[in-house]
Parts: structure tokens; C-alpha cells; sequence
């Protein structure tokens, strides 16, 4: 095929740069990415039917596995909802605990994420630094539940676990040295050749597309788009504890780097704030095996942004019905956007700059019923599916 015709280029699902199966197939001109259908499906799980043939307490395990990463994300959004449908408030202890919790696991989520983007890029030495200097929040996360990925700290009614006064400077030494590594870091990516050459203008995605396309969390914050579920709609005890959210203009992987490290810093602050300020008193309240019949959406700013959790309760210990919408799933369309007009070498590092987790968003796939066959769908039909949705929220 001569130079300058358009070829199609399978990404995936097995790929030296994807971590988990998905599909993408490129349409180039050249090496230029013209356009990008995505083939979502390769590891649905069936994780909702599970939480609707487990009991409410037995689902807060389940809820923690649907991420490694983001678990503690998960069951604060699980027992949210189920606490929204029982009217069960929450003591302020164990609020503030989760606030610890969640922004330790934001900062474990964004180390983890900038080693990788590291190596994605070819540069493992700066990877090797990242990883090493995670160890110290991992330790920490340990320290304060147990486990260092799933923690196990959210129950229905508040938490499981006490953060005890005499570890606190424990966790404070750890965040002093973890603020020390991000300044520093923050420093090299801004100055380091291998860094810039491979992220600046790499990627775009300008605010107008971001917010049309309902891109979250720092994929958005990268695009100047000031959107945060712990601003816009507050939850465990963010109403309470003073933070700053981090943006940038630049639009492009690069400023996806520096929002995530911004972040990083915030989040150090924030659990220095709710450690001096932690109210005493219980950590949890008694609540029913059996949950009266309703309807609840809850919402929480997970570390690659906002996660949706919907419960319908029919007045048994098990849900009716249970759906999660992962932040992945949602920065699909945007990905495919900043995809366009790329370079095939740039597809690893922009797909990996929404830190893509495919097993926690994977639910489905589309099939045309006329030949009932399974369907990629381009970048417009998505864009067509994610306004009908706007329409109806």
C-alpha cells in the first residue's frame, strides 16, 4: 500500500502498551491517526448481577473489587447509596476518616499512574524513582487498615477501622516526604527533554470538547475545566476541609502530568488538615440487614474522576438493581478524540493520559441486530450516544 492511502491499524486487545485487553482500530493516513474505533467488552465481568445476588454487607467486598486502585472509591460510593436509603447519617468521626483514607489513595493512584506514563514514554529510570518513593503512601495505607491495596475501611454506617493518635505522626513524616518527592519531580518534568518532547502538544484536548464529550476528573482538569464532585457536590467531610482545584490550560498530556502532581500536593494538605482537625466520637452507626424500598445515586471524585453508583432496593437484603458508571467509561469519547490528528508513536502515552482502567469500566458490547453481529463504533456514533445521554440526565 503506497504512502499517503489509508491503511487500518489494530490496537489491541493483546498489546505490549495495554495492561488490560481493549480494542482499538486506527484508520491512518501515513502515520497520521485519522480516526479511532473503539471495541469496548473484552473484560466484562458481570459485576452488577453480582451485587443483586449478594447481600448489602456482602457487596461492600464486592464494591472494592471492582478496582484495585480506586477501591476505596468504590465502597465510599457503595455504602453512600445504601446509607442515602436507609437515612442513615454518618458520624463525623468516621467522615473525616474517610477524606484520610480517600485522598491516601489518590496519592497512591496518581504515583502509580505517573510511573507509568513514565515508562510509556521510554523513560523507566524516572518509573523505577516514582514506584520506589509510592512505597511510602503504600506503607501508610498499611499502616492505617492493614492492606496496602484493598483497605477495607468503609462499612455501612461509617468505618471499620480507628486511625489511632499514636501513628498519626507516622503518616505525617510519610506525607513530608512525599510533598518533598513531588516538588521535585514537578521540577525534572518541567525541565526534562525526554519528558517534554513526548507530552507537549501531544494529545489535545481543548476545554469546549472536553466538556461536550463529558470528559472527569484530571483528563478534564487538564482542559481549564474547574470540576470536582468533592466542590460540586460534597460528600464524607469535603465541606468541611479547605482544598484548592488543581487545573491547567495546556490541554495536552503534559498538563494531564502536572494536574495529577498538583493533586498530589492538595491531598497531602487535606489529610494534614483533617488529621488536626478530626472530630472525636464513633466511628459507625447499627443498621438494618434489610434496606425499605428506593432509588439512590451516589457520586464520588475517584482519583481518574467522577464515579456514579445507582442501587434500587425492592425491601430485601439483596439490591434489585445495581449499576456502577466508572470514570474510564466516561473519558472513552474524549480519548478517541484526542486521539485524531496524532501520531501512531503517541498512542500509547495519550491512551494511557486518562489512566485507563478497562476492567473496572468494561460492561458491554454493540451488536447489530440485523446481522447480529458485534459492531466497533466510531468516534461520531459515540458522540451522538454521550448527547442522548446529556439529554436525559
Amino acid at each position: 500500500m503506497s504512502y499517503g492511502s489509508m491503511i487500518k491499524v489494530p490496537f489491541g486487545p493483546q498489546h505490549p502498551a495495554l495492561k488490560e485487553p481493549e480494542h482499538f482500530l486506527f484508520e491512518i493516513d501515513g502515520d497520521i491517526i485519522v480516526n479511532v474505533k473503539p471495541r469496548i467488552g473484552y473484560n466484562h465481568r458481570g459485576i452488577e448481577k453480582a451485587f443483586e445476588r449478594r447481600t448489602y454487607i456482602q457487596n461492600i467486598y464486592l464494591a472494592e473489587r471492582i478496582c484495585g486502585i480506586c477501591s476505596d472509591a468504590h465502597t465510599t460510593c457503595y455504602t453512600q447509596a445504601i446509607e442515602e436509603l436507609l437515612d442513615v447519617e454518618v458520624p463525623p468521626r468516621a467522615r473525616y476518616i474517610r477524606v484520610i483514607v480517600a485522598e491516601l489513595e489518590r496519592i497512591h493512584s496518581h504515583s502509580l499512574w505517573l510511573g507509568i506514563a513514565a515508562h510509556e514514554i521510554g523513560f523507566d529510570t524516572l518509573f523505577m524513582h516514582l514506584w520506589r518513593d509510592r512505597e511510602a503512601v503504600m506503607d501508610v495505607l498499611e499502616l492505617v487498615s492493614g492492606n496496602r491495596v484493598h483497605y477495607a475501611m468503609n462499612t455501612i454506617g461509617g468505618v471499620r477501622r480507628e486511625i489511632a493518635s499514636e501513628i498519626i505522626p507516622k503518616i505525617i513524616g510519610s506525607l513530608d516526604f512525599l510533598e518533598k518527592r513531588t516538588k521535585y519531580y514537578m521540577k525534572v518534568l518541567r525541565s526534562e527533554q525526554t519528558v517534554l518532547k513526548r507530552t507537549v502538544d501531544i494529545g489535545v484536548l481543548k476545554p469546549e470538547d472536553a466538556v461536550e464529550l463529558c470528559a472527569v476528573g484530571p483528563t478534564l482538569r487538564a482542559s481549564g475545566v474547574k470540576n470536582d464532585v468533592r466542590r460540586d457536590d460534597p460528600y464524607a467531610a469535603y465541606d468541611e476541609i479547605p482544598f484548592n482545584i488543581v487545573t491547567d490550560d495546556g490541554c495536552d498530556v503534559f498538563s494531564r502530568i502536572l494536574v495529577r502532581c498538583g493533586e498530589i500536593l492538595e491531598s497531602i494538605n487535606m489529610i494534614r488538615y483533617a488529621l488536626d482537625h478530626m472530630p472525636s466520637g464513633m466511628l459507625r452507626v447499627r443498621v438494618p440487614m434489610a434496606v425499605k424500598p428506593g432509588e439512590a445515586v451516589s457520586r464520588v471524585e475517584a482519583p481518574r474522576g467522577e464515579l456514579i453508583h445507582y442501587v434500587k432496593s425492592n425491601g430485601s437484603t439483596r439490591p434489585e438493581r445495581y449499576k456502577v458508571r466508572s470514570p474510564t467509561l466516561a473519558n472513552i469519547p474524549a480519548l478517541c478524540k484526542m486521539l485524531i490528528g496524532q501520531h501512531v508513536a503517541d498512542i500509547p502515552i495519550i491512551l494511557a493520559g486518562i489512566d485507563p482502567c478497562f476492567a473496572c469500566m468494561d460492561r458491554l458490547v454493540f451488536v447489530d441486530v440485523k446481522t447480529n453481529k458485534k459492531k466497533a463504533l466510531d468516534f461520531e456514533s459515540f458522540r451522538k450516544i454521550v448527547r442522548k445521554q446529556r439529554e436525559l440526565l
